[in-house]
């Protein structure tokens, strides 16, 4: 019968040796390299991204469109012969009959300057709006990160929570062998303790399985230093969003920026929908040489777009744009509204996850912890089974658990409001990255 208990005992030490060198392997990577805190995370995470540099390339493209638009357009060089005899005895002759003339000559399209300085306005526009879209880029980098890192840094936690557990298991196991060696126990608690330790195994299997996972998600963002050890986690109390300027200060959120940098798109293709009522002109100067019998000629000529159906032309696009421009601007108040709503309600729950998360630590957790010890007291001194031990220990794990679980997802509410907006320091570290715009051609920088 004693060779049959201690049989048990090793088919679940492989368990137990996964965790003992996943927990060794992460204190071989302390001691090779420096501990990943969150905000180095984020830093490494805007780096990496190629997000990032694609905003920067679309802001260049629009800054480089808004010089190239408020330039006059192309002049045309126009060649020709006119007036050439087909038949006669001056057929194909281009001096012989006087009306045979070879042509050379310019046009120009000269677009008024308000026109121009409005296109020029419209891809200045472009640009910003580029910009409020790499913002809200490296918000969402920033927060996903910061979810990724407290997913890995709350998993190892509860791994390290149920390895300690199971140590304490195993000394309960020992226990309940040596009072059934003494005739004190029964077979039926020694089951029940190695029964408990398997739970428990198989529970830090499941921790493993995350813990890996996590570290997948996290390398997602800052690469090969996923592998390393974690750092502290940061300060999770107090969030840079003041509450009380909480529709003032989201008003100016990068995706609400989107859309008011959506709608002064809108409102200056209005304008130029306006400028486009008035009639642009061309000039056309043309040299027309003759046979050397016959003088040759200059001709001057202007031409000026009729606009003869405004109301079916003009004022329909007009009418369009200031459509698109009243859409645009319903849909950042919109925006603003459904943001400012869901921030708040984070808010409340982040609020309440700290109260909670309080409770736990203030008082389930150390009540648990001193029930198990009073059970186990009595225990050892003949006034409780081991049943009972077990059910309180199962009762100050799923305490401790609970609490990390709360304690994990209001540190995820935190990340998610406290990088509404990016960090100041990844983001000036960032913005060191756009192209500045000079006025060369892109061949010739």
């Amino acid at each position: 019968m004693r060779f049959t208990l201690l049989y048990v005992v090793p088919r679940h030490l492989h368990v137990v040796s996964s965790l003992v060198l996943l927990l060794m392997g992460a204190s071989l990577a302390h001691a090779a390299g420096a501990a990943l805190t969150l905000s180095e995370a984020q830093r490494l995470a805007a780096e990496r991204s190629r997000q990032l540099v694609a905003h920067d390339s679309a802001v260049l493209a629009s800054r480089e469109m808004a010089t190239a638009a408020g330039q006059l357009p192309d002049p045309t060089l126009k060649l020709g012969i006119n007036d050439l005899p087909v038949d006669g005895p001056d057929r194909y002759s281009t001096t012989r009959d006087f009306m045979t003339m070879r042509q050379i000559g310019v046009m120009q399209e000269f677009t008024r300057g308000e026109k121009r300085q409005l296109r020029t306005e419209r891809f200045e526009r472009e640009a910003e709006r580029a910009l409020a879209e790499k913002s809200a880029t490296l918000a969402m980098i920033q927060r996903d990160t910061a979810l990724a890192w407290l997913d890995r840094y709350y998993a190892e936690a509860m791994a390290a929570v149920v390895s300690e557990q199971i140590k304490e298991a195993r000394l309960e196991i020992k226990a309940a062998e040596s009072a059934y060696r003494a005739g004190r126990g029964s077979q039926a608690d020694v089951f029940a303790a190695r029964s408990a330790v398997t739970m428990l195994e198989d529970r830090a299997s499941e921790f493993g399985r995350r813990i890996r996972t996590a570290r997948t998600a996290l390398g997602r963002w800052v690469g090969v230093t996923a592998e390393a050890p974690l750092a502290g986690k940061p300060d999770t109390e107090t969030i840079r969003l003041d509450p009380r300027a909480l529709e003032a200060r989201l008003a100016h959120h990068p995706q609400i920026a989107l859309f008011a940098k959506q709608a002064e798109v809108a409102a200056t293709e209005v304008r130029l929908a306006q400028a486009n009522k008035k009639s642009d002109w061309s000039l056309e100067v043309m040299y027309s040489q003759r046979g050397s019998a016959f003088s040759n000629m200059v001709s001057v000529n202007v031409a000026i777009p009729l606009q003869w159906d405004q109301k079916n032309r003009q004022d329909r696009e007009l009418a369009a744009k200031l459509a698109m421009a009243d859409q645009a601007e319903a849909q950042r108040d919109e925006a603003l509204r459904a943001h400012i709503a869901e921030v708040r309600s984070m808010i409340q729950e982040w609020d309440n996850g700290r109260e909670r998360r309080a409770r736990y630590e203030r008082e389930l957790v150390p009540l648990a912890g001193e029930r198990a010890q009073a059970v186990l007291a009595a225990y050892r001194g003949g006034k409780a089974s081991l049943n009972d031990v077990l059910a309180a220990r199962r009762n100050e794990i799923e305490a401790r658990m609970q609490a990390l679980q709360l304690e994990a997802e209001t540190a995820r509410l935190w990340a998610q409001i406290n990088f509404l907006f990016p960090d100041d320091t990844v983001a000036r570290h960032s913005s060191a990255t756009t192209i500045p715009l000079t006025n060369s051609p892109r061949g010739n920088r």
